[in-house]
């Protein structure tokens, strides 16, 4: 009976498989009546299942958690509350309780005896230790080195990675493993490639986080930002007798004084026809022009500006000379209040345009860097041991057997520009990178420790452990300045480009009104000569191009009070001469009439002779 029962109901599947299905057994209806007419009380609590699905009446369940051989009870579960520090029967007896926001469920105990959350993975406490390995430095031992007489490390990365593995919810193992001579430093590169090997579990060090490092590991966040710099021998500057000129580029002098004397050349146009300040001989009118436009230097120019589009260009004009002594003012005083730092090197451009050999650290990928991604050959690369060598090489110089310069991470060179005062960093930082922690690939102490750095980092942890290795420094409180002081006319074209506009276009205006009353010009000068001319019927010629400018040029060069004038002039002699022909007119008309028409002096009354 049983096994026709098992048959029967895995035929049904178990998607299908409910109570109904009773119905098809033998003697099933009347089993299943029995089952659906059951109201008890059992282990679980009521047992009774309710029409028209045929549920069960108020299920619930106990939530335990299992402690080693005991055990606690967290809450229970119901259909009707969800997970609940209540009883069900409470619950169910008072239907209006339905709101699980204020249930606090009891504490979960994990394995280990822990209140945290597994991460699905933890390491035994009685399991093999990592190993985790770290570079044996000879140099910067602050960054790490090994504590004389112990077999134990100390230093900023040290405890950087001590103060993330305590933030870890687990517990990590793990012994430090040197890796080194402690002659020579350690090529990293090659620490990493051991690791992806599997002979190191994990990296602390000093480790640039640089992309042929990413392919063999995972990094965690870094820690610490270092990209390559360039530090070179630096000397004091003093002002000298030519200070005043250092504030400006010599690009920047020449554009300045040539606009100088453009703009005082524009003006000059501008007001020539108006102005008799701007009049006179050839001689005085260059010497007007230099000295109006040097003048506004000062804003002490004595001429008067009457044109409209004159008076634009100066205030623009006066407004770039304002923002110009500005500028000039605050960078001189910087000069000469400010002790100057001076280095021929700028930066890794003038390393790349030279030949003098260059200083990298022995086991970094400075070297690496310079040879095979800038193109520096490899017999300029000088390896340099610790920051003493650094400072002989660098005193010595590219021509006693030393180096021009020294290209390292900016946090090694920090440290060894903390004493010594000889030496700056030149140029900005021409690569970005970190250091970080390295793990073989996949393995989550890379996500879990970077998120510990992170915490680290917004707690302020991580600025107290960089505050207590990496802040003695003897330099810090000298007021001395590298030489970046000078103006260059990247910083002012766009104000030279408006006052360069606007000259053009008041220039432009000025042109189109001069050559409109330039035409009318010429038409009351044509029809006066052709008055003039009209008893000889000769026809007027044309002026040659030659003639024509030349007529303009004076015409431009002639006072406008001139031109209305001789224009009114020439308005009266045409009226007089149009009063004279028809005159003319009439007395040839009376002789044919036989008459003769006399005029007084009078031209207004007339006497009538010969009638």
């Amino acid at each position: 009976m049983l096994s026709f029962l098992y048959n029967r109901l895995a035929k049904l599947g178990g998607e299908n498989l409910r109570l109904d299905a009773m119905r098809m057994l033998d003697g099933g209806k009347q089993l299943l009546e029995s089952i659906l007419n059951v109201d008890m009380n059992g282990v679980t609590g009521r047992v009774k299942f309710l029409p028209p699905d045929d549920t069960l009446i108020h299920p619930a369940y106990e939530v335990i958690n299992v402690i080693g051989t005991g055990h606690q009870r967290i809450g229970y579960w119901s259909n009707q509350s969800g997970l609940s520090i209540d009883p069900p029967e409470t619950l169910y007896s008072n239907p209006g309780n339905q709101s699980s926001s204020d249930q606090h469920l009891g504490p979960v105990f994990w394995p280990g005896k822990t209140t945290q959350k597994p991460r699905g993975w933890v390491f035994p406490n009685n399991g093999r230790h990592l190993a985790i390995g770290v570079p044996n430095r000879v140099s910067y031992r602050e960054f790490i080195g090994q504590v004389p007489g112990t077999d134990t490390y100390s230093g900023y990365c040290i405890d950087v990675f001590t103060a993330a593995v305590s933030q870890l919810p687990y517990a990590v193992p793990y012994k430090l493993v040197p890796f080194g001579d402690g002659v020579e430093n350690p090529s990293l590169t090659e620490l990493v490639r051991l690791m992806s090997a599997g002979v190191y579990d994990g990296i602390v060090g000093d480790v640039a986080i640089i992309t042929n490092r990413t392919k063999m590991a995972d990094f965690t966040q870094p820690y610490i930002e270092s990209g390559l710099v360039v530090v070179a021998p630096v000397m004091t500057r003093s002002s000298n007798a030519w200070a005043f000129m250092r504030p400006f580029s010599p690009a920047m002098w020449a554009v300045t004084g040539i606009f100088f004397l453009v703009v005082g050349a524009v003006i000059w146009i501008l007001e020539h026809r108006l102005n008799d300040d701007f009049r006179g001989p050839p001689r005085r009118q260059v010497v007007t022009i230099l000295w109006f436009s040097l003048s506004t230097l000062f804003f002490a120019h004595r001429e008067n500006t009457v044109s409209t589009l004159g008076r634009v260009v100066l205030i623009i004009w006066l407004f770039v000379v304002l923002i110009i002594n500005s500028s000039y003012t605050a960078s001189l005083t910087s000069i000469l209040t400010v002790q100057q730092l001076s280095s021929p090197i700028k930066g890794i451009e003038t390393l790349r345009t030279s030949n003098d050999p260059i200083g990298y650290q022995q086991g970094s990928f400075a070297r690496n860097y310079l040879v095979e991604e800038l193109g520096f050959h490899e017999s300029r690369m000088v390896p340099l041991k610790g920051p003493e060598d650094c400072e002989r090489a660098l005193k010595a110089g590219p021509h006693k057997g030393g180096v021009a310069a020294v290209v390292d991470e900016q946090s090694y060179l920090e440290l060894f520009l903390s004493t010594r005062c000889d030496f700056s960093i030149v140029g900005p930082e021409f690569t970005r990178n970190g250091w970080g922690f390295a793990f073989p690939k996949d393995s989550p102490l890379a996500v879990d420790l970077s998120t510990a750095i992170l915490k680290l980092s917004e707690n302020g942890d991580l600025q107290r452990i960089h505050d207590k290795w990496l802040m003695s420094s003897a330099c810090s409180s000298q007021t001395t300045t590298f030489q970046v002081d000078r103006l260059h006319l990247s910083s002012f074209w766009g104000l030279f480009l408006i006052c360069g506009l606007a000259c053009l276009l008041a220039l432009f205006l000025y042109f189109l009104k001069i050559v409109r009353k330039f035409s009318r010009h010429q038409q009351a000068d044509v029809s006066h000569a052709a008055a003039a001319a009209a008893s000889s019927s000769a026809a007027l010629s044309l002026s040659s191009a030659s003639v024509r400018l030349q007529t303009f040029l004076s015409f431009v060069d002639e006072k406008e009070e001139e031109v209305v004038s001789r224009s009114r002039r020439q308005s009266l002699d045409r009226a007089s001469n149009r009063n004279d022909c028809e005159a003319v007119d009439g007395e040839t008309q009376d002789s044919k009439s036989g008459r003769r028409v006399e005029f007084s002096t009078n031209k207004d009354i007339g006497t009538e002779n010969g009638i």
